[in-house]
């Protein structure tokens, strides 16, 4: 677990200077961003300054990663007030929405894959397979617009903007998050239930099935005690990872639907080229990432006593 710890904390190091880089590399100006087309020259160069955007690249950088490591994220070039304010509402935003995306695929995927693997080369098996590959290469924006038009204009089931009002209670966030959560399900059900499937399958065919069946267990118990707990081992890992896409793939959804999360922050962010507001969005998903990773693997080995990382059996 330390060279886990200590290769997610390279990564990130590594994804500071990709995002810094990336985002430097970005054509235009701050200063004539912020100020338009016909400010004048004197005054763009003044506020590039003033920002210290004109600074050299290296000093920039040192300068965003001390304040970074001490908590400081700096002050948005866009707003001019902290980034920390906006990141943490943004981050609120999306985990909402994760949350209720979460809850809905993880389940249903697990279930999905589960019949299908007890129903393997059956029409069921075939359906749900086919189903979930399908869903899995349609782009977010294009389920997004088909349910839009659907749920929201036609039928007018759910609100077309994932935005409520303000003081609005549990019950009416969840109401407007339904929708924008369903493109993300049909994204990741195909992954969770595939991976479950094929987990069903080799612990179905594994030795120990046979040994508890041919003891006179009954087919539920055989399943529910033995089967289950060993094919959904690899799933975790999977489950981890696209946690981290539903808090970190939200930029088509959330601008779709006109939520203020962190995929829209980021976005945002980038077209203003509001570098430490860009830098601390990307950073909070690479740790989010890290940190999900992370404790998938102390689940994974919680689970499976027989792991061992970096030792030997």
């Amino acid at each position: 677990m330390l060279k886990r710890s200590l290769l997610a904390l390279l990564t990130l190091w590594l994804l500071s200077v990709l995002i810094f880089a990336g985002g430097h590399l970005l054509p235009g100006n701050v200063g004539r961003a912020m100020l338009g087309p016909f400010a004048d020259q004197a005054a763009v160069d003044v506020l590039n300054h003033e920002m210290g955007t004109d600074r050299p690249l290296l000093v920039q950088y040192g300068d965003w990663m001390a304040g970074f490591v001490t908590g400081d994220l700096g002050m948005s070039y866009a707003y001019r007030s902290p980034v920390a304010d906006f990141l943490g509402t943004a981050l609120l935003n999306s985990a909402k929405l994760a949350i209720v995306a979460f809850a809905l695929v993880v389940p249903l995927g697990i279930f999905g894959g589960v019949v299908a693997a007890l129903y393997r080369g059956r029409p069921a098996d075939r359906i749900l397979s086919v189903f979930g590959l399908s869903a899995t290469v349609v782009p977010e924006f294009v389920s997004g617009i088909l349910l839009i038009l659907i749920f929201g204009v036609w039928l007018r089931w759910f609100p077309i903007s994932a935005t409520w009002d303000d003081g609005a209670g549990p019950l009416t966030q969840l109401y407007h998050l339904i929708l924008p959560a369903i493109p993300l399900v049909l994204i990741l059900f195909g992954y969770i239930a595939r991976m479950a499937r094929a987990g069903m399958i080799e612990a179905l065919d594994a030795d120990y099935t046979r040994t508890a069946v041919l003891k006179g267990l009954s087919y539920p118990q055989v399943i529910w005690r033995h089967v289950l707990r060993n094919a959904l081992l690899p799933t975790i890992s999977v489950i981890a990872t696209q946690t981290v896409y539903l808090i970190g793939g939200l930029v088509v959804v959330e601008i779709l639907f006109h939520y203020q999360g962190i995929g829209s922050l980021i976005y945002t962010a980038a077209k203003k080229k509001d570098f430490p507001m860009l830098q601390a969005g990307v950073m909070a998903i690479g740790a989010l990432f890290a940190l999900t990773t992370l404790l998938a693997d102390l689940l994974y080995a919680r689970l499976n006593p027989r792991i061992r990382f970096g030792g030997r059996e």
